[in-house]
């Protein structure tokens, strides 16, 4: 698991000591740091260490920084039954306060979201209280997010010198285990959980995504390598839903659909997981190919 926190102090060590019984840190990982600039905006010292190996379905106990507040975190289990809570569009209102508390009454192993972590709309420090406003629920459980459109944060037009590049804030703050799955880009992934049972597929609405682009052949050979045999849930999350009867966002997700909807179909996906929508629908689809009008 990685764990990932800000500090304000430069010389903050990127540190993180960890052990199964609560002030008793039996091991010790240390990994890199990064920060960022956005126009006047300078970030802290965001650290990320991966520690583990980790036993499956076990609490630890840790710290960060080799100083300061304990926190606990439970592993997700090594098979099934596993239990994945979802929310998309999160942002830090009161309404955020009360989903998660919500979620977290159900005791689930992992929290999947499908894009819109902070609403920060380039307004830096909002990416800061967004830490500091999930982190009792993040600390705790894995978090594995993909981005949607408040995450672009691309520049004004025209281009201005030294303007940050899209996804600056996304990229350092929440760096996905892309590379572990073959992907070029942190802004489309995939993992395993409940020991190969799940295949979790990350898309990236806002990466490019036609036909011969990076995200659709990693994609492909993503799928092809599943083996359902031992891999009976394939779930995909994206942002801008390819079905929705909702007055907003009418046909933002169409042209992803039209280019990658036939590999998911082909690769027998169970279930897609959508966001940027603010209400709640589902779809039972058919195939393209038995489709009528």
């Amino acid at each position: 698991m990685r764990v990932s926190w800000v500090t304000d102090d430069k010389r903050a060590p990127s540190v993180v000591e960890y052990g199964r019984a609560s002030r008793n840190y039996t091991a010790t990982a240390t990994g890199d740091h990064t920060s960022y600039r956005y126009f006047l905006y300078s970030s802290g010292k965001i650290h990320h260490v991966k520690i583990g190996p980790l036993e499956p379905g076990a609490v630890y106990y840790y710290r960060c920084g080799m100083a300061g507040e304990e926190f606990s975190l439970r592993t997700p289990p090594a098979a099934l039954p596993i239990e994945l809570a979802l929310v998309g569009d999160l942002g830090q209102t009161e309404w955020t306060a009360s989903t998660l508390a919500h979620a977290g009454k159900t005791d689930y192993d992992m929290l999947l979201v499908p894009g819109d972590l902070a609403y920060a709309d380039a307004q830096q420090p909002l990416w800061d209280s967004f830490g500091r406003f999930v982190q009792r629920h993040a600390s705790r459980r894995p978090w594995m997010v993909t981005q949607g459109n408040h995450e672009v944060e691309a520049a004004p037009l025209p281009p201005v010198p030294g303007a940050p590049p899209p996804f600056a804030a996304y990229g350092a703050r929440w760096p996905a285990p892309h590379a572990e799955s073959g992907s070029p880009s942190n802004l489309y992934y995939s993992f395993d959980a409940a020991g190969g049972a799940v295949h979790v597929v990350m898309l990236g609405s806002y990466a490019p995504f036609g036909a011969g682009s990076d995200q659709h052949r990693w994609l492909a050979r993503d799928l092809a390598g599943v083996d359902r045999r031992a891999t009976p849930w394939v779930v995909a999350l994206l942002h801008a839903p390819w079905y929705n009867t909702n007055a907003a966002h009418q046909g933002e997700g169409e042209a992803m659909r039209g280019a990658m909807e036939r590999l998911l179909f082909d690769a027998r996906v169970d279930v897609i997981f959508a966001g940027h929508v603010h209400a709640y629908e589902r779809f039972p689809v058919t195939p393209p190919d038995h489709r009528h009008c």
